[in-house]
């Protein structure tokens, strides 16, 4: 019996699994796809438009130019602006792109040129990002340990169901205030970025998913300070430990629920089977006289 409880939790588990996956994909084939179709002829269109402007230039210069902008901005060079642009690899920008490595988040927006930049990025990547894992889970205890204590410290007879949940209630609370509700507000004043873009930044990045559509400190026409990338990877760090530490709490909820689905369903098949045993009438015995 829990052999097939555990069965039956691991089909659960990859059968939403696999449906929350297509559920996805359809919802963003359904938001964006129109969207993109309608970039695509845009684009197109003010290609054909500047081809008009320009008649010096033919379609094949133009595409050559675009592949260069791309090829630019694959390097981390941004196209707009001038030569003045601030370098990527300053030391404060270096800092930042160290830590998107260790860390796993990975913008894409700015990547080694160099064959020993990129040699240097794998081995580096390889120590760093067992060194990270170590330090968020020793961040996760930290935070555990301070619930904890929480507990004791306000722990009453009686009360022990109050307490848990008012520790876990302060916990999400103050987390999201200073991890994922006042970050937008900095970004939005710093980056001239929306509320809802700097919200949608904070958790792509410390989900660790990191698109690179959104970007601190990349703006050529803004005057950042020295230390911004800096503090954004501090508050990055500690952000990640508690986002974790909340997938965790997620998952293991998750995990509970299907246990006791599955639990309930066991259950119900052995009072289905001892039923059926009960209405079954009994075999009447044949005696067999010896010989």
């Amino acid at each position: 019996m829990p052999l097939l409880t555990v069965r039956n939790q691991q089909v659960l588990l990859i059968l939403a699994y696999l449906f929350y996956l297509i559920l996805g994909a359809m919802v963003f084939q359904l938001l964006e796809k129109q969207a993109e179709t309608h970039f695509q002829e845009q684009f197109q269109l003010e290609k054909l438009k500047f081809l008009q402007n320009y008649t010096c230039l033919d379609r094949q210069a133009l595409e050559q130019f675009v592949q260069v902008l791309r090829e630019a901005w694959e390097k981390g060079v941004n196209p707009e602006g001038n030569s003045t642009n601030h370098s990527n690899w300053d030391f404060s920008s270096s800092f930042f792109f160290a830590g998107t490595v260790i860390t796993t988040i990975g913008y894409g927006h700015l990547c080694p040129s160099t064959v020993a930049g990129q040699i240097f990025c794998v081995f580096y990547a390889l120590f760093g990002v067992p060194l990270n894992v170590a330090c968020l889970n020793q961040l996760g205890k930290g935070l555990c340990a301070h619930l904890i204590s929480l507990e004791r410290w306000v722990q009453k007879p009686g009360r022990a169901q109050v307490v848990q949940t008012l520790a876990v209630a302060i916990f999400l609370t103050t987390g999201t205030l200073l991890f994922l509700v006042f970050p937008p507000l900095v970004f939005s004043h710093v980056e001239g970025w929306t509320y809802g873009e700097g919200f949608y930044f904070t958790f792509i990045t410390l989900s660790t998913i990191g698109f690179g559509d959104y970007v601190v400190g990349t703006n050529p026409n803004k005057h950042y300070i020295p230390v911004y990338k800096s503090l954004t990877v501090i508050w990055v760090i500690f952000g990640l430990a508690w986002l974790a530490l909340v997938f965790n709490v997620g998952a293991d909820l998750m995990e509970k629920f299907l246990q006791l689905k599955c639990h309930k369903s066991d259950l119900n098949l052995a009072e289905g089977d001892t039923t059926k045993l009960e209405d079954e009438p009994e075999q009447p015995r044949i005696h067999i006289p010896s010989e």
